[in-house]
């Protein structure tokens, strides 16, 4: 089985950020800074396929407004897979948007964007990812989001072969994280920073061609045939009828020859 209850040392690199990104406390605590010259971000030194992926983030408090800051998985090359949470900042007292997208073989365009139940800027909260063959789940503090789920069979791209590295960054999205771009970046109030603890990657690591994970199911984790239960399903759609909101399911508009096959199963 893959690396578990990460140290930040141990588990990923930053990248970029020219010293704006810090693992400080022996590696429990690490943070992700942005000003005017620049952001910053991370990687995983791992590569996976499939795993259960949690983080604990604490967000950019009070105005922040034209920022974004992301905690996703992504595979190289031009027709790549990822599976994205991004949280796009707002005005003081505005809630952030947390931006869902799901891309498979180079192509996204599978939005879904949710309010969120607590202040995101107050304490650390557990966003995870939980990716097996089956399907993709999206949660926050245990509570499913969003699913993607694997239907193949009906022709939709499922993300399953390529393997994908953990990355998180932060950064000025101005031109269009908040309220389309409206909003922009108030520089007085930088250096905006995001706060991460208690990764945990419960995956299958690539290395060298191969799995790290056996193909006798009965040794590796429950993630790896985790379904939803009743309870979970239940939870699901009291979020998508109550914080959703947006689809790219239910935007006609976008899609006037019929929204993307995978949509009709799909809340």
């Amino acid at each position: 089985m893959g690396a578990f209850a990460g140290n930040f040392n141990q588990e990923v690199d930053i990248t970029w950020g020219d010293g704006r990104g810090k693992i400080l406390n022996n590696g429990e605590l690490l943070t992700l800074s942005l000003d005017k010259t620049s952001g910053s971000g991370l990687e995983s030194k791992n590569e996976y396929l499939f795993g259960k992926f949690d983080m604990q983030l604490k967000l950019i408090p009070g105005n922040s407004a034209g920022t974004v800051t992301t905690y996703y998985l992504k595979a190289p090359g031009t027709t790549w897979d990822e599976i994205d949470f991004e949280f796009l900042g707002n005005l003081s007292g505005d809630p952030y948007t947390v931006h869902t997208n799901v891309f498979t073989q180079g192509k996204g365009n599978r939005e879904q964007q949710f309010h969120l139940w607590f202040d995101p800027t107050n304490d650390f909260h557990t966003y995870s990812i939980l990716w097996n063959p089956q399907h993709i789940l999206f949660s926050i503090d245990g509570i499913p989001i969003r699913e993607f789920r694997n239907q193949e069979s009906k022709g939709v791209l499922f993300p399953k072969n390529q393997p994908m590295r953990m990355y998180s960054t932060l950064w000025n999205a101005d031109d269009w994280a908040t309220r389309g771009g409206l909003i922009k970046t108030d520089w007085s109030k930088a250096p905006f920073s995001a706060s991460y603890k208690s990764y945990n990657a419960d995956a299958c690591v690539w290395s060298s061609g191969a799995s790290s994970c056996s193909s006798s199911q009965s040794s590796n984790g429950a993630w790896l045939t985790q379904e939803m239960d009743s309870a979970s399903q239940e939870r699901l759609r009291w979020v998508q009828k109550n914080y959703m909101i947006y689809n790219y399911c239910t935007d006609f508009k976008r899609f006037p020859q019929g929204v993307p096959a995978e949509c009709s199963t799909t809340a």
